[in-house]
């Protein structure tokens, strides 16, 4: 008897289809960012400087990607070693003009077609974000919310394009294109003027989303702060839940975007109960919101588990956002994958069912009891298997072979 029959037999025994388990797991999508193949660069042309606050990456290993075809190329090699359906998940600043300076303004769905073409071949669905930083026009910290009304209307320009070009997107490849927008707009040390900023956004935004766009859906994300606004962010938590509720837009949780005592996984039952959907992005903070790779630790365990035991895994929209420069870039991408479809197996596979009917019947000793032995079930084994099934690297292969690739690609960067 294999591991995996000895493991499926087991959670047979728990009321649990191993096999069924793995197909699920294996047939929801997760999107893949572009900016850990480069460290958040881009590759835009344009005058004056880049300055602005709320994201940055640390580290200076050797091999990043210096160009669009070098990003599609790690893609590729990544998606060699990591199990289950897939899209690729951009930042306008990945367009390519050419070598010509295009104003974000001014960008259009043809600065993408290559993109396009390589998602194409590849049958995998294209998601998108403006890139609401690192632009002159961003030096002051304020963006969409800004009081300078040119400043201000040029930042209403981009999230329109931006729109236009997720809506290209989905006609281009088929399906809904999710849409982000997340601004670093803040003040770094005792903001006295809260209220206007948050006014001049929600105008701002009811401009930039006013028309429905076939194909895009918009989705709000939240920080509790950034780089440069440490003090006071203008689009917090509460600001875009209530946006998102009032204004019918998907709302996004990035998993580093609270304080370190907050759970993310308890605010989803809440939250589900009155949006249809939420777009989540799986990252680790330590300390701060440093956009860690992903690793499989309890929090990631605890979404997936909530999303699972409220039968709402198929409500939520799973998305990546980390970025380490100072390893192998490569690795850090599967090792962040690979630990998110662990933590969308591993919930699967529990017995929620009879645990959920001891809690209802008061019978919380035998819940808590049958919680702890769950911890203990062949877990790994089932992993292996959904990896054979993928034909993808099983265990530890996949570092010999990312290691390769350092060695013949990397390298020569």
């Amino acid at each position: 008897m294999s591991l995996f029959d000895h493991a499926k037999s087991v959670y047979a025994d728990w009321g649990v289809d191993a096999e069924a388990a793995i197909a699920r797991a294996l047939a929801v999508p997760i999107s893949i960012h572009c900016w850990q193949a480069d460290d958040v660069a881009g590759f835009e042309k344009h005058e004056g400087g880049t300055d602005s606050g709320g994201i940055m990456a640390t580290g200076n290993y050797p091999g990043r990607a210096r160009n669009a075809d070098e990003v599609r190329q790690d893609y590729d090699r990544v998606l060699t070693l990591v199990p289950g359906v897939h899209r690729a998940n951009l930042h306008a600043t990945y367009a390519e003009t050419c070598g010509k300076v295009v104003g974000r303004d001014q960008l259009s769905v043809e600065h993408f077609a290559s993109w396009i073409d390589w998602a194409r071949q590849r049958g995998i669905k294209l998601d998108f974000n403006p890139t609401y930083f690192a632009h002159p026009l961003a030096a002051s910290g304020y963006t969409v919310s800004n009081s300078d009304p040119e400043i201000q209307s040029f930042w209403i320009r981009h999230g329109i394009v931006c729109r236009n070009i997720a809506a290209g997107m989905s006609k281009a490849l088929g399906g809904e294109c999710i849409n982000n927008h997340w601004i670093p707009d803040g003040g770094k040390d005792a903001t006295v003027d809260r209220w206007s900023p948050r006014k001049r956004l929600i105008e701002a935004f009811d401009e930039i989303l006013n028309e429905p766009l076939e194909g895009c859906t918009d989705a709000v994300e939240s920080k509790l702060f950034g780089l440069g606004s440490e003090d006071y962010v203008v689009g917090s938590f509460e600001f875009y839940l209530s946006y998102s509720l009032t204004r019918k837009v998907m709302l996004c949780m990035d998993m580093g975007h609270f304080h370190p005592t907050e759970s993310v996984a308890d605010k989803l039952s809440s939250i589900l109960q009155y949006q249809d959907r939420v777009l989540l992005h799986t990252s680790r903070p330590m300390r701060w919101d440093s956009d860690h790779v992903v690793i499989y630790n309890d929090d990631l365990r605890a979404v997936f588990f909530e999303l699972q035991r409220g039968d709402a895994l198929d409500r939520a929209v799973i998305a990546l956002d980390f970025f380490d420069a100072s390893i192998n870039r490569i690795g850090a991408y599967v090792v962040g994958i690979r630990a998110t479809r662990k933590a969308i197996l591993n919930a699967l596979l529990e017995p929620t069912a009879e645990i959920q009917t001891l809690e209802s019947e008061g019978k919380n000793a035998r819940k808590l009891a049958l919680l702890e032995e769950t911890k203990t079930l062949p877990f790994g084994a089932v992993w292996e298997e959904l990896c054979r099934q993928a034909d993808v690297p099983v265990g530890k292969a996949w570092i010999q072979e990312m290691e390769s690739y350092e060695s013949t690609v990397l390298a020569n960067r």
